[in-house]
């Protein structure tokens, strides 16, 4: 008679073991996030690709780093405003230290030394007087325009009102502490008139933040992603949340749009990209499942979400290393493509199904081998069954150049978000959760192609009051000209 008909506690123990693995992996993970890097580096990873550079290439990476660190200084000094600072020598050292002479001629232009100093900002209350002339008949006066304005009547410049957009979206500095630092620089200031400036050029520029979303719906590739944030109601908070849809031109360039909804549903996907067709990198979620049917847009996976479930797996099952090799196997693939120069180009497809296909079959035997030796609810079990369940979305990206490994890019276009979140905790109300939307996305786009958003949005928000709509994109960050280039052109 088999032992297993004498041991009825058989299955409980498996249950209790399962449940234990379990434990001690949210242990793990719960140490690591508290008291350890949050990084998910190895330093098997690093020694590695240390160790794998040739002398060649070490050499050609060192030359390139000097290289944008020489640049970096140029731009530095491109864009510093520059004071020269005259240090005549005493009348007490006005003698050759040789002979005791007090002939002395300069020399040169002088002994030059580069110094970064701080002024403190300021902010200075203009008072605009318009000329007024009268006819000599006396019925008749002439009176100059009045300086527009982003506010009919309003007392704040569009300097003024750039500047606290770019506090909160770009610095992601809470209205009250801008308030103290607007009164420290001699401007009595609250944070309700803060916060009326904040939406009242987000009501302005509301148009271009919607074009800019409905031009990424329009783009083969979209990346997307999704983050919470709160809501403040009477005696609670709600949870909202803030999507981002982004994609990158033939230019190179990046436009990032968001949008708030009160729901994380699939129906903000609907919203922005129902009817359109191309690629949408995700990650799981079922949310974007009604875009991603048959007739939509084609699914594509995120290896960073595969490796992280993975590596969340590695203090109770040490086997998970080999799929973090594997996965290792296929960004070097990308890293190759990179130095080559070949990115997003039919030699980088070539690169893809030569040396990517092969690590894919070899990874996929590996996981299907591994899946019956772990249990289904401990972490390696998961790991496993989310990567082959998203198999499918997970390779496409062998047969496509223009699609990533990752979702990365979505994910660093809520970092700000995250910050802000932390400093200003929740949006008053659904209304402001998308001026919020508006107006990140706007400074992002500005960002990310290496815009000023203050110069840019004290710029738009006078122009976007009398621009044509029917050529609305000209004021797109990346598309943007100041209003002097663009006259010159």
């Amino acid at each position: 008679m088999p032992l297993d008909h004498f041991c009825p506690w058989r299955e409980e123990a498996e249950e209790l073991r399962e449940r234990l693995t379990t434990l001690e992996a949210k242990m793990a993970s719960l140490e690591r996030h508290v008291f350890g890097k949050k990084a998910e580096r190895l330093p098997t990873v690093r020694q590695q690709l240390q160790a794998e550079r040739t002398d060649a290439e070490a050499a050609a990476q060192a030359q390139a780093a000097l290289q944008k660190r020489r640049e970096r200084a140029t731009l530095k000094m491109e864009q510093a405003l520059t004071r020269e600072v005259r240090h005549a020598v005493p009348e007490e050292q006005r003698q050759c230290p040789t002979c005791g002479s007090q002939e002395l001629k300069p020399l040169g232009k002088g002994r030059i030394s580069m110094l970064y100093e701080y002024i403190p900002p300021r902010f200075e209350r203009q008072v605009h007087v318009q000329e007024t002339l009268a006819c000599a008949c006396g019925k008749g006066v002439v009176t100059a325009p009045v300086p527009p304005k982003v506010v009919d009547r309003g007392e704040y410049g569009p300097r003024f009102i750039a500047h606290v957009v770019a506090s909160k979206c770009a610095d992601s500095l809470p209205l009250h502490r801008l308030a103290q630092r607007v009164e420290r620089g001699g401007v009595p200031m609250s944070r309700s008139t803060l916060t009326d400036l904040f939406h009242r050029a987000a009501e302005g520029v509301a148009p271009l933040a919607a074009r800019l979303l409905l031009r990424i719906s329009q783009s083969a590739v979209v990346w997307a992603d999704e983050t919470p944030l709160r809501v403040l109601e009477v005696k609670k908070t709600h949870l909202g949340y803030l999507w981002t849809f982004l994609t990158q031109n033939e230019q190179g360039q990046w436009l990032i749009g968001y949008r708030f909804s009160m729901s994380r549903s699939g129906k903000t996907p609907q919203q922005v990209l129902n009817g359109t067709l191309g690629a949408l990198v995700v990650d799981a979620y079922t949310g974007y499942n009604p875009v991603t049917l048959p007739g939509g847009r084609v699914r594509v996976g995120c290896w960073s979400h595969a490796r992280r479930k993975f590596f969340d797996a590695l203090s109770t099952a040490p086997e998970a290393q080999q799929a973090l090799d594997f996965i290792l196997s296929l960004y070097r693939v990308e890293h190759e493509a990179v130095q080559t120069g070949v990115v997003r180009m039919l030699t980088h497809r070539a690169l893809r199904q030569h040396k990517s296909r092969p690590v894919l079959q070899s990874l996929h035997a590996w996981l299907t081998a591994q899946l019956p030796l772990h249990p289904p609810k401990s972490p390696m079990g998961q790991a496993l069954s989310y990567t082959l369940h998203q198999w499918q979305p997970l390779c496409r990206f062998v047969d496509d150049e223009r699609l990533p490994l990752d979702n990365n890019r979505s994910e660093g276009a809520l970092r700000k978000v995250a910050l802000g979140r932390k400093n200003f905790l929740f949006v008053g109300h659904p209304s402001a959760g998308e001026n919020l939307a508006g107006l990140y996305a706007l400074v992002a786009t500005c960002e990310a192609n290496g815009i000023n958003p203050e110069l840019y949005l004290a710029d738009v928000l006078l122009r976007v009051q009398t621009h044509p709509n029917s050529r609305i994109d000209e004021l797109l960050p990346h598309l943007w000209q100041p209003l002097s280039a663009a006259a010159a052109a």
